[in-house]
């Protein structure tokens, strides 16, 4: 009697495993679109450096698609690749230039790396002594 209970547990199990297997969601086919969709779900969660890889994978596999690019621009930025964005912005605006949702994106970030620019140049420029002060070298 007890044998047959293990077994009729194990058969229980097996099937309960086989009905949730059958449940559980398949992984999305490699296509443009599920990579974009993969890469905007991890942008949500703050891991820019996965969903620029995503967004990768997507430009890929559909190298003009706008959406793609912008993604691809906006992900740069989050990360801080400021030239970078800047290309993919202006490369998804030649690709759809009447779009107003790329059309804005591309505004606002130009106007962040406007001001962003100089105090990068600014950063980066030999500082002059202060008047009265000696020269190193001297």
């Amino acid at each position: 009697m007890k044998r047959r209970t293990t077994i009729g547990t194990l058969t229980l199990a097996t099937c309960l495993l086989a009905l949730l297997l059958a449940g559980a969601k398949k992984p999305p086919p490699n296509t443009a679109e599920s990579q974009l969709a993969f890469g905007v779900e991890m942008a949500k969660r703050g891991l820019w450096s996965e969903a620029l890889f995503r967004f990768k994978q997507a430009q890929r596999l559909s190298p003009s698609n706008p959406r793609i690019l912008n993604n691809m621009a906006v992900a740069y930025e989050a990360l801080g690749n400021f030239e970078k964005a800047l290309d993919y912005y202006q490369e998804a605006i030649k690709s759809d230039p009447t779009n107003r949702e790329l059309k804005r994106n591309y505004s606002r970030f130009v106007e962040f790396y406007r001001a962003f620019k100089p105090v990068e140049q600014e950063a980066a420029a030999p500082r002059r002594p202060a008047p009265g002060t000696p020269a190193s070298g001297s």
